[in-house]
This record gives C-alpha cells, structure tokens and sequence, in this order.
C-alpha cells in the first residue's frame, strides 16, 4: 500500500510538471507558408526567395556569392526541424547561431595573419545541404576561416553518404546545446560535434537559409524549404 501512494504521488508531481516543461519548449512554426514574415535578406548576395507553393523558394543568379534568408528572431540552445529539396547541381546549407561580421570579426577570421575583408558577410555554423552522395548533415564553418567543423568531411570519401534522397523532400533535425551539435536526416544520425571555439564565438545568432553562389554560365538552380520549426532546448 506504501509503494501505490508514492507512486501515485510521483505520478501527480510528473503531471504538475508537465505544463510547465511543455510551455518551456514549445515548438515554433518559423514559416507561416503564406509570406516570409519573420525573415530578412542578408546584406550581401542577390539570390531570390520567394514563397511558392507554400515553400521558402531560393532561386541563383549568376554573380551573386553566397546568399542568405535570416530569421529575425536569434537563437541559442534548440532543437530545429524542416524539410528541403535541392537541385542536384547546387550545393546549399542552413545556418544556426550566425551573424554578419561586424569591424571586430574581421580579424579573428582572416589567413595567413591578414584579417578579413569581407564586411557584413553572414558567417557561423552551417549544416551542409547537397545532393547525395555527398556530406549533407556535416557542419561547415561559413566564413569562419575554419573551413569544417565536423571531422568527417576531411576523410574524403568515407564521409559521403547517401541519406539524401535526391529530387526529393528530405527532413532534417538540427539540436544545439551548448558546444554540441547534432544533425539527423530522415532519421539517419550524421554529424555529432562537440566544438567549443566555435561556441565560445557563436553562441546564439539567427538560422539561415542558403542559396550559394554559381559557376559562370551556370543555372540557375533551386533549393526550398518547408515545414520549418523550432523550440528552445535547456
């Protein structure tokens, strides 16, 4: 009879909580399928984001660098979720915990001892989106100086992988807590990364939607995302 009572008063401790701890983490739609209300284009680049058919549509133009769509709303801990479909030409990535470089960013991402040149351009942690076979999933360091973050892409080709569907809706999962990052896509665990000095720089920015830059005489190629959500994680 002892052990029935405190499981009943555990299980309506659990039941008190939960509300709160639901409340703490409730998912949010960043994508209302109608508009891009809650984004903005970054500074640099001249890709076009449009909203077609209820998908964030990101379309190259030739001699424009890298473009970004950026949430307006920064984030530090989370969990993100979305769906993208990629041409198979175009190499493509969504940002977490980015920003534009500022005056004081300059010299810490430069080579070769020489600071950087490239004002305003959004730089951060980027979850790689390509066609398969290919190393979706894995985080590179967007205008970091760092090249990868993860690992695995630097042991070529042992890193490329398949878990993209190609032409096809791909669903991918994003958790960052503290200096790890994981990525999932369609269920498939792909990068692991415990990375502290990018943390220490970025911990907290905005997610950003990528459109990369082409070739001459290239394209134009088309990436597009749907079903994006978020929720704080602590």
């Amino acid at each position: 009879m002892k052990t029935h009572r405190i499981i009943l008063a555990a299980a309506a401790l659990a039941a008190l909580a939960s509300p709160l701890a639901a409340a703490e983490g409730e998912w949010i739609s960043l994508f209302d399928g109608k508009t891009l209300q809650g984004w903005k284009p970054s500074t640099l680049g001249t890709a076009k984001y449009t909203v077609v058919d209820g998908t964030i549509h990101g379309e190259t133009v030739e001699g424009s660098p890298n473009t970004f769509l950026l949430s307006e709303q920064q984030f530090g801990d989370f969990e993100l979720e979305f769906e993208v479909k990629v041409h198979d030409s175009l190499n493509s990535g969504v940002q977490i915990r980015s920003r534009e470089k500022t005056e004081a960013d300059l010299a810490s991402t430069g080579k070769d001892g020489k600071p950087a040149t490239d004002l305003a351009r959004f730089f951060g942690p980027q979850c790689e989106v390509e066609a398969s076979p290919g190393q979706s999933g894995y985080i590179y360091g967007e205008a970091t100086g760092q090249g990868w973050l993860s690992p695995e892409p630097q042991q070529k080709p042992e890193a490329s992988h398949s878990h993209m569907k190609n032409g096809e809706w791909n669903t991918f999962r994003i958790v960052a807590k503290g200096a790890r990052i994981q990525t999932f896509i369609n269920g498939q665990a792909v990068a692991d990364l415990i990375h502290e000095e990018v943390y220490k720089t970025h911990p907290k920015g905005h997610i950003g939607l990528q459109v990369h830059g082409i070739k001459k005489g290239t394209g134009p190629f088309d990436v597009a995302w749907r079903n994006l959500r978020i929720r704080e994680i602590k």
